[in-house]
Parts: C-alpha cells; structure tokens; sequence
C-alpha cells in the first residue's frame, strides 16, 4: 500500500557475503506485530536463496534486542476469531522456522533483554554471543497465553528441563544462566559483542561455503534419529558426495598443497 511505512528493519549485505538483518525499532524495544513477522519471513527467505550470501548475522539497535509481541498487535488478536488467530500463529511459527532452517549459517548478537517471542528468533539462530547484562524470560504465561510458536526451538536450544522451569515460571534470567542451559554459546562484555562477532564470522568464512550448508543440513537429518544402517548408509551418502563435489576436491588439494583453498581471498 503506497504510503505504508515499512517495518523496522535494516539489511544489508557486504562484500563477503555477510548479510546483517538488524531489528531497528529501538524506542518501541524492538517489539513485533504481523507486518514484521510477514516482513521478516520474506527477508529470511531471499537471504537463503541468494547464492551471493554466505551468512547472516541478527542484531538489533537500542537498548532491547527484543521486548516480543507489540501490545496493540496483542490487543487486536484478543478480538480475533479462532481461525484468524490460527492463521497468525502459523505465520509467527512460520517466520521462526524460516530463521532456523534457513540454510547459510545464522549469527545472533543480543546486546539488551530478550523476552517472549525474542528469545525465539534467538533459539532459532545457529550461533549466539549474548552480552553479560542481557536478560531473557517467557513470558507469555503472565499474560494468560503460552509460547507455543516458538516453543520447538525453546525446546531445542535449552532442553526439556529447563522449559519446563522457564516457560511454566516466567521467571526472568541473566545471560549466565541463558549461557548455562544452552540457550546461548558464549557471554562476552558489551564493547567486545561486536568483535565477538566478527571473529564468528571470519572462521565461518574459513570453511567452504558449501560445505558449511551441507554441516547444517545434516544436523537436521541426523538430530534425533537411531544410529541405524539407514542412517550410516544416509551419512556415508552424504560424505561420498561431497568429497566428490568440486569444493571437497579443491578443499582437500588446498590441504595437501599446503595453499588456501580458492574460497578464500588472498
């Protein structure tokens, strides 16, 4: 709709192939509502599908990474019918697992407090340095609801246990404990978050590019699933194909050459 302003967000993509989706709404902590979720599905959606992008990076301006569902968006959907309730939920569920089964590698960077559906766009992210004044909780007890879109990739990143305290508790949480149980991999003061980072950035773009999508790939073909003869023959399938492959092949000459393979730029 002409006129319309767009939602909060920032993406750029860099030289390298570094894309950096920054949520940009730092007054109203960077809360979201449909026009975002919808906004960000289709931004999630190009970045895995442009073969220029090797990584994307998630970030966010202000003082929150993100304070979860805008109130007025909450507001309306009170007065929602079951179906159109249902329907905005799929796309809530939908963006989040666009984010985790996007297939360039994901990097969260949370600067300020995560909350609700925030702490899913971070669950659903590969890698996540959070800094140490960070603080994170599911709230949606408190208002009533329950977490139920994000709730695979809460489960997924902290483990059955500790939803079972955080989602039933609401309790709030500092970035020690979100390191503790998994939510989180590493906790770093605020002046290094950036720096962090980069250095996450540079050693994935050490790796062969497609090699780093095929790694994703098959933790999610191999995550839960019996060591089986089906899947040894899947994963032997899988390895034969990418040695032979033409990255497999100059990775590996690289290697015994005693070179950088060609992915990486002198």
């Amino acid at each position: 709709m002409s006129g319309e302003t767009q939602p909060a967000v920032v993406t750029d993509i860099d030289a390298r192939g570094v894309a950096r989706v920054m949520l940009s709404n730092p007054d109203r902590h960077n809360v979201f509502d449909d026009r975002l979720i919808a906004h960000l599905t289709e931004t999630f959606g190009a970045l895995g599908s442009d073969a220029a992008v090797r990584l994307v990076v998630l970030a966010a301006e202000g003082k929150s990474f993100s304070a979860g569902a805008d109130l007025n968006w909450m507001r309306r959907m009170a007065g929602y019918s079951y179906d159109e309730n249902l329907a905005d939920a799929k796309a809530l569920a939908g963006m989040v697992r666009t984010l985790d089964r996007l297939p360039k590698p994901t990097v969260a960077l949370v600067q300020g407090p995560a909350y609700g559906g925030g702490v899913g766009l971070i669950a659903a992210c590969d890698i996540v340095v959070a800094a140490d004044h960070a603080t994170f909780a599911l709230t949606e007890v408190k208002l009533g609801i329950i977490p139920a879109a994000i709730s695979p990739f809460v489960i997924g990143a902290m483990g059955v246990r500790n939803a079972r305290r955080y989602m039933l508790t609401a309790e709030r949480f500092d970035a020690a404990e979100a390191l503790r149980v998994g939510l989180v991999h590493q906790v770093v003061p605020p002046r290094d978050l950036t720096e962090t980072g980069e250095r996450i950035v540079a050693a994935v773009l050490a790796n062969g590019p497609r090699a780093v999508e095929e790694a994703k790939d098959l933790i999610f073909a191999v995550a839960g699933r019996p060591v089986d003869e089906a899947l040894s023959a899947e994963t032997a399938g899988r390895i034969a194909r990418v040695r032979a492959s033409e990255e497999g092949r100059e990775g590996v000459a690289a290697f015994l050459d005693k070179r950088k393979p060609g992915w990486i730029e002198e």
